[in-house]
């Protein structure tokens, strides 16, 4: 009798093959897979999460018999057998290459096609057609084949689906546009399996119940060893002092340079786009190799370039790059043995993922180098390493009712062979992102996508959607049609003008609000080069490589990360705590200052402090909650107070607290600082410290891009500025602000605003959690090390002969020569 072997033997082969052994979470999911079941798998990046979510597909196929060979004249069949969902085009091309490995090396027949923005014709044909198996895909891409008819009879024959780096999804508006797509691949292959790759999360039973809302049970497969992070500082030598506020760390740079000398290759991480641009810089200006062997990589950087950079990591042509976030995924670089992070990384969950990029290596630990950039960064790396040895990381909440997705998605199915609306109902219910869609609320969606709401729908442009009589909703005209297609998706980014050599290639963008600035002949550092503007035509700036010396530095919006909740609690409990690392050791002498001039904080009190100035009088308040919260914190302070007192407030924040300078003198005791932080009446304050409306206003231009309120620009046509979009999403919220206040858009830019912008949840968690300490009030007689950096925030908008480093870094060294 012939002995069977385990279920798993065929692939089991393969890995023996390649010296590999399967791991026990890799035949876990499997099994899963080979029952029909969906899941979420939780795995450190480099531990062969990739083989774990394809193996049973594999499985599945090796199984099967021989499709028959295609008769010549007969329509081919669909062969689409499963869908690589990916957040990244850059994670695309790496994935292709790895599946396709995997499914040659077991002897399968499969092609895999790539269908992001930047696929091959070959690549778009396959995937359009269905004649790949295996199709690598992004939330958008998937948006976009939804809009085609003969995608469902493509997709009714789909085995599964993996979602990558779930975790980079959950949390926005993208992750809200792939819900609806399963849902709409659940409708169309009930059978197919689902499956999640995430990293650790601190709410992945929510994470795995947004995946799959359908399977409320699924299992959560988990790596059973969590790979080992070392987290190392470059100190500065004895004697030696960091700054006490904001600098760029390049003070570190010869000991960085020592690092990476040191290193087969390495990545550099910076939390901003600028600070990329100045470290590439200042590197690049004592670099000895050849310049060649030095990167840059950031996501305003031109495709060719970033490509470029990531395959001189592969192929170890490249010895450093310089990168933000645009990095942080799971591109595999197993080359690269040395990660830095220049500054505080302010969470944990992206200081776990960069350090995941050194050793990219299944079983290898991962490792990175911390650039404290000023003295208080070496109290939060400490606090990270706590978090960390601890388990503690960040959860990511997912949005809710996000109805310009939804306004689009349905737009999508009209276009894509129409639908009805009872049956979309009931599939955008079985969503976790629209469970709690009212019918007033999905029939004001409905009027929208028809008539755009009762004061646009006099306009035939906002007639998008055509009920016809047999009750199906449908797009009817090809310029709607094309319109939308180009619209598709939600990020929204800031009006961006194309920088390209007068003679040359392009190298990416810049916001419009920075080249509007600039003259020609008026130099600039980016994508590592300085440039010289020549001129600007039409969204496009035109530049050629130019000499050195003083140049300004391109600021992108939105580029400042704010403290974790979670890493400004362990930051906390690290500075009442026992100095047992070399980070709090270095900067015990600080701490000591501040003990003795005022006093430190703790997880038990809030910390207030209050200093006389020259003018009137500083109120400095230290929650911790990050420059999000303390914004709203500072702005709810200024008008409680105000209301008390009359005076002229002035304020700043940084990541741990807040400074509200007052021109008047004025006393501060407990009883005042008790009716600033009530809780009560949060939501009615805010609104009237902030001018919500102008701040929805905002927010509402990025909404109706979304929702397809505003005409996409044509290829090849002239490109609309920012100026012009705004003039344009502008008018529309006044005009339904005046004849239709109760649109369905204006109201989620209201709601987006205090839920994203403001953070009021976190706001109010942070008042909540002020209630409950001791307040810590203390006069100090003059500034005190956590004060200087919110007192240089502060002085940044004052006029002055000096400019703002040289102010700060004189009063910095008065105050340190004044207490020793």
């Amino acid at each position: 009798m012939t002995r069977r072997g385990p279920p798993d033997a065929p692939l089991a082969d393969w890995f023996a093959t390649q010296g590999w052994t399967p791991a026990p979470f890799q035949r876990q999911v499997w099994r899963h897979w080979l029952r029909g079941e969906s899941g979420l798998l939780v795995t450190p990046t480099g531990s062969g999460k990739t083989l774990a979510a394809l193996g049973g597909a594999l499985l599945e196929g090796l199984r099967e018999p021989a499709s028959p060979p295609h008769v010549r004249g007969q329509e081919k069949p669909p062969r689409l057998r499963m869908l690589w969902v990916t957040p990244l085009r850059a994670l695309a091309t790496d994935t292709t290459q790895a599946l396709q490995t995997a499914i040659t090396g077991v002897g399968l027949n499969w092609t895999v096609a790539k269908r992001t923005g930047d696929a091959s014709s070959r690549d778009r044909r396959l995937a359009r057609q269905g004649q790949a198996e295996v199709l690598v895909i992004t939330p958008e891409s998937l948006a976009l084949l939804l809009s085609y008819p003969d995608t469902a009879a493509q997709f009714a024959g789909m085995r599964g689906v993996v979602v990558d780096e779930w975790h980079e999804l959950l949390g926005n508006k993208r992750g809200v546009l792939l819900q609806l797509g399963l849902a709409r691949i659940r409708a169309l292959a009930p059978s197919a399996v689902v499956w999640g790759l995430s990293a650790t999360l601190g709410n992945l039973d929510e994470a795995r119940d947004v995946l799959l809302p359908h399977r409320p049970d699924a299992p959560i497969v988990r790596h059973p060893k969590p790979r080992a992070v070392t987290l190392h500082t470059l100190l500065p030598e004895a004697g030696e002092r960091l700054p006490w506020s904001g600098h760029l760390g390049l003070s570190q740079l010869e000991r960085v340079v020592q690092l990476i000398a040191r290193a087969r290759s390495a990545i550099l991480f910076t939390n901003t786009r600028a600070q990329a641009e100045l470290w590439h810089r200042a590197l690049a200006s004592i670099w000895l190799d050849d310049p060649a062997t030095l990167a840059l990589h950031h996501g305003s950087l031109d495709a060719a370039l970033r490509q470029a950079a990531e395959q001189g990591l592969r192929d170890g042509s490249v010895r450093c790059v310089v990168a933000t976030s645009s990095l942080d995924l799971g591109v595999d670089f197993p080359a690269v043995d040395l990660v830095l992070q220049v500054g505080s990384p302010k969470g944990i969950a992206r200081l776990l993922q960069r350090a995941g990029r050194a050793n990219h290596r299944p079983g290898e630990p991962g490792a990175i180098h911390c650039v404290p950039t000023h003295a208080l960064e070496l109290a939060e790396i400490a606090a990270a390493r706590r978090a960390i040895v601890a388990g503690q990381i960040e959860a990511r909440r997912p949005p809710r009712l996000s109805l310009d997705v939804l306004a689009q998605h349905c737009v999508t199915l009209a276009l894509g062979g129409g639908f009805r609306d009872a049956a979309l109902l009931q599939e955008v219910r079985g969503t976790h992102a629209f469970a709690p869609l009212t019918d007033v609320q999905w029939q004001a969606v409905l009027r929208y996508i028809e008539r755009g709401g009762e004061a646009l729908e006099n306009y035939p442009d906002f007639h998008r959607v055509v009920l016809d009589e047999s009750g199906v909703y449908r797009v009817t005209e090809r310029r709607i049609a094309l319109h939308h297609r180009l619209s598709i998706g939600t990020i929204t980014s800031d009006g961006s003008v194309a920088v390209r050599f007068l003679r040359g290639a392009s190298l990416g963008s810049v916001e419009e609000s920075f080249i509007s600035r600039l003259r020609p002949r008026d130099r600039f550092q980016f994508a590592g080069r300085t440039l010289e503007l020549v001129t600007v035509d039409n969204m496009t700036a035109y530049v050629r490589k130019a000499r050195g010396g003083s140049v300004a530095v391109p600021r992108w919006q939105g580029g400042r990360m704010p403290l974790s909740t979670e890493l400004g609690t362990a930051l906390e409990a690290a500075l009442d705590g026992p100095r047992d690392s070399p980070e709090l050791r270095r900067l015990a002498p600080l701490l000591d200052l501040q003990a003795r001039t005022s006093a430190l904080p703790t997880p038990h009190t809030l910390l207030v402090e209050a200093v006389r100035m020259r003018r009137g009088g500083s109120l400095f308040v230290y929650p911790f909650a990050g420059r999000t919260v303390h914004e709203g914190m500072a702005a709810l302070f200024a008008l409680r107070w105000g209301r008390l007192f009359p005076n002229t407030f002035v304020y700043a924040v940084n990541d741990y607290g807040f400074v509200l300078s007052h021109q008047q003198a004025a006393s501060v005791d407990d009883a005042l600082l008790g009716s600033l932080l009530t809780p009560a009446r949060l939501l009615d304050d805010l609104r009237e410290a902030l001018n919500v409306t102008e701040m929805a206003r905002r927010q509402f231009r990025d909404i109706a891009r979304v929702a397809g309120m505003l005409t996409p620009s044509i290829p090849g046509r002239s490109q609309r500025s920012l100026r012009q979009v705004q003039a344009s999403s502008g008018l529309l919220f006044d005009v339904l602000r005046r004849y239709d206040p109760g649109h369905v858009l204006l109201a989620q830019a209201e709601r987006e605003v205090f839920e994203a912008q403001m953070d009021v949840q976190a706001l109010t968690d942070t008042f909540a959690r002020c209630a409950t300490r001791r307040l810590d009030l203390r006069h100090p007689e003059t500034l005190t090390p956590f004060s200087f950096p919110l007192w240089a925030e502060n002085t940044r908008g004052e006029l002055s002969t000096e400019d703002w480093a040289t102010r700060v870094r004189r009063a910095a060294e008065q105050l340190q020569a004044r207490h020793g």
